[in-house]
């Protein structure tokens, strides 16, 4: 795992010794009555610098030794609509604008634990290729009530799943991406299997096969369980595409720079597979990648080809850059086959999700109302937003075929993020829940609680969702 430190290193005990710094917290609605309780010297020096409470402004306070006596961070909670607290999100900034040493709360937000996540979210830096990396250390210590376990869970799957984002494909291909599951499967006692090349036919996963023959790297179907046979069965399945050139419906370059990212899905699973099993869920977890690199070769799969699918449906192909959703398909067939509680699939999938909602904004969908509201509610609690959108059935007749029993794509150029998740949907026939999530995986510029770069969408409000289910007693 790369950054700035590891997470311990940045997340002290709230027992800790060390000496450290108080962070104060200015609200824009209540800034009279905040700054009355500081000293009048510091009063005097906040009006001689202009320091105003709103999001991003920091002032550091000076000690009589020319120190630090206090940090005091704006908090702009007058905007309208709903979401996590506003001053834990603001510490998500802190990291990056504060110097170097060790601070603490004093005064926690209604949500220290978010707090104390989006800290140590903010403090995150993909340094594995630069030569002189910063050696700029800021370290939290907790507040009291804070489970540090429990923080450090979500902290360390989100800097897993940004990691393996933020690699190049050079890299990390699929037996790369097989790799790493296999290091988060023993530090948690799983097991893994995989299915790798010809033998993906031989084991009928045929649009796997497909979509990663022509690439030198083997795609294959990789296969994590943990936890006891007879619990409830969670299944996560994570799009694995280690770079996706489009096939020989060939990107134009500026749309194949990110394409690194299009393994977000799985690297989203992995996260949440951390912290399900960090968190001792009672549950039967599997997590399915299907990983490949989408290339070009003679023996690529071509627009108005025929595949076969694990399910038995024939598919047309539209178009070689939907590969997505083929590989998602086979795996999907695969996972409903036992029935399980709870059927997810991880993607970064369309671009019209990104038209829809932006890059921060991620759209699932579901066919349970109960799921639905229960996900969108989690993703505010935790400050990892997300937005249901419709299966709207009307629109599946767009992927009608005269020669196949489906075509992978809409004959429209509308609703494509929901026409994708319709037809993933038709590979759904036994689990009892079912919900589809068009990532992004990337954030295009620095954030509360992330940097620019990859950004496992999703994985810790679905967690929180598992949580509640789940939670053993």
């Amino acid at each position: 795992m790369t950054g700035v430190a590891k997470p311990a290193d940045l997340l002290l005990p709230s027992q800790s010794a060390e000496p450290s710094i108080p962070i104060r917290f200015v609200r824009k609605s209540a800034a009279a009555s905040d700054l009355s309780e500081l000293t009048s010297e510091h009063r005097a020096w906040l009006d001689a610098t202009g320091f105003r409470p709103a999001s991003r402004r920091v002032a550091l306070l000076p000690d009589s030794q020319g120190g630090i006596a206090a940090v005091i961070v704006g908090v702009d909670d007058t905007m309208i609509g709903t979401g996590p607290d506003p001053a834990a999100l603001e510490v998500g900034h802190l990291p990056v604008l504060l110097p170097s040493g060790t601070y603490h709360l004093e005064t926690p937000p209604a949500n220290p634990s978010l707090a104390s996540i989006a800290w140590g979210l903010g403090a995150y830096r993909f340094t594995r290729y630069l030569s002189e990396p910063s050696t700029k250390t800021v370290r939290l210590r907790l507040p009291a009530d804070v489970d540090r376990d429990e923080v450090m869970a979500s902290v360390e799957a989100v800097w897993l799943g940004r990691d393996l984002i933020n690699t190049p494909a050079s890299d990390l291909g699929p037996a790369e991406l097989e790799a790493a599951t296999r290091a988060l499967a023993e530090r948690h006692g799983a097991t893994v299997s995989s299915i790798v090349g010809e033998d993906l036919l031989k084991q009928n996963f045929p649009m796997i096969h497909a979509v990663g023959r022509a690439s030198t790297r083997a795609p294959r179907l990789i296969d994590l369980s943990w936890g006891r046979s007879n619990a409830p069965k969670v299944t996560v399945i994570g799009k694995g595409i280690c770079f996706d050139t489009g096939g020989l419906d060939i990107k134009p370059a500026s749309s194949m720079l990110l394409m690194k990212k299009d393994m977000g899905g799985a690297a989203a699973a992995l996260a949440l597979g951390h912290m399900i099993m960090a968190a001792n869920l009672d549950v039967r977890m599997r997590i399915l990648v299907a990983a490949a690199e989408n290339s070009i070769s003679g023996n690529a799969f071509r627009p108005g080809d025929i595949l076969q699918s694990r399910a038995g449906l024939t598919v047309e192909i539209g178009n070689t850059d939907a590969e997505g959703r083929l590989v998602l398909a086979d795996a999907l067939a695969l996972a409903d086959e036992e029935s399980p509680d709870h059927l997810i699939t991880l993607a970064t999938l369309t671009g019209a999700a990104r038209v829809a909602l932006g890059p921060d904004l991620p759209p699932f969908y579901t066919d349970s109302d109960d799921l639905g509201l229960k996900i969108a509610e989690c993703g505010l609690q935790v400050g990892d937003p997300v937005w249901r959108m419709p299966l709207w059935r009307p629109y599946d007749r767009t992927l009608d075929s005269e020669i196949a029993d489906v075509c992978h794509i809409s004959n429209s150029s509308f609703a494509g993020s929901v026409t994708a998740a319709l037809f993933l949907r038709r590979f759904v026939r036994k689990a009892a829940r079912y919900a589809h999530f068009d990532i992004y995986g990337w954030v295009p510029s620095a954030k509360s609680m992330a940097p620019k770069g990859g950004e496992p969408q999703t994985a810790r409000a679905l967690f929180e969702v598992l949580r509640q289910h789940y939670t053993r007693d």
